[in-house]
């Protein structure tokens, strides 16, 4: 068995025998144990007693963080002409229409959002394969297809952050960083738990958050009261 380093050692004696901690005292704990070299996401992630083989059991939507996500965010935009400057005006990386579906269809993906106005998905759906397994398509339901492309960008790049049930009806998102006082990554924690109790499905019985975990991007989890964590 390979010998622990120190740090992972210590972490792990910092998180034993502490499982079901109020949101603050989970946040915490995972805030004063993430001392990598970089500043290191806080990351959560929500067990749903859900089935996203049905339809009426998918769970997804946005919710813009108070805090911001402390990401920097780079957005292309599926515009053409005077939507195609007012992206570029908004601070969009990447604007493009057929030439962009041409770069990403070679393999060049260099952005974290997807925008696009509504006339442009026919062009864009040609890449679902492509974008849709990274959760990049945009999506009229999460506000990635709109002709208000100025505030689609802008929403984006000040701390938006979309989510959707995987496979076991697990979500998961960056909620913040290490660096951000507890405070502020608390009111983030409980914006995103929010956002996710508002997009129950209609077809989800029974108990609906079954767990929620937080952890730093390199250390271990702890998990959180599901009650602590709701918005009040």
């Amino acid at each position: 068995m390979a010998k622990l380093g120190k740090r992972t050692r210590a972490a792990r004696d910092a998180f034993a025998g502490k499982e079901n901690l109020a949101l603050d005292a989970a946040v915490a704990l995972v805030k004063a144990n993430a001392n990598a070299k970089f500043d290191e996401t806080i990351e959560i992630a929500m067990n749903l007693g859900v089935d996203t083989r049905h339809a009426d059991q998918m769970v997804r939507g946005v919710v813009g963080l108070p805090n911001g996500t402390g990401k920097t965010v780079r957005v292309a935009v599926f515009a053409r002409d005077a939507k195609a400057d007012e992206a570029k005006a908004a601070g969009a990386d990447i604007v493009g229409a057929e030439d962009l579906m041409e770069t990403i269809l070679g393999g060049k993906i260099e952005f974290d959002r997807c925008i696009a106005t509504p006339d442009m998905m026919p062009v864009v759906g040609r890449l679902g394969k492509v974008l849709g397994p990274r959760n990049l398509m945009p999506n009229p339901k999460v506000g990635t297809v709109t002709m208000d492309v100025a505030a689609a960008v802008t929403a984006a790049k000040g701390g938006e952050v979309q989510f959707k049930a995987e496979k076991g009806g697990v979500v998961h998102a960056g909620v913040g960083k290490a660096s951000f006082d507890e405070a502020k990554l608390v009111e983030n924690v409980k914006a995103f738990v929010d956002a996710v109790a508002k997009a129950r499905p209609t077809g989800a019985k029974g108990a609906y958050m079954k767990a929620i975990t937080l952890s730093s991007t390199m250390g271990p989890s702890v998990t959180v009261n599901v009650d602590s964590a709701a918005a009040k």
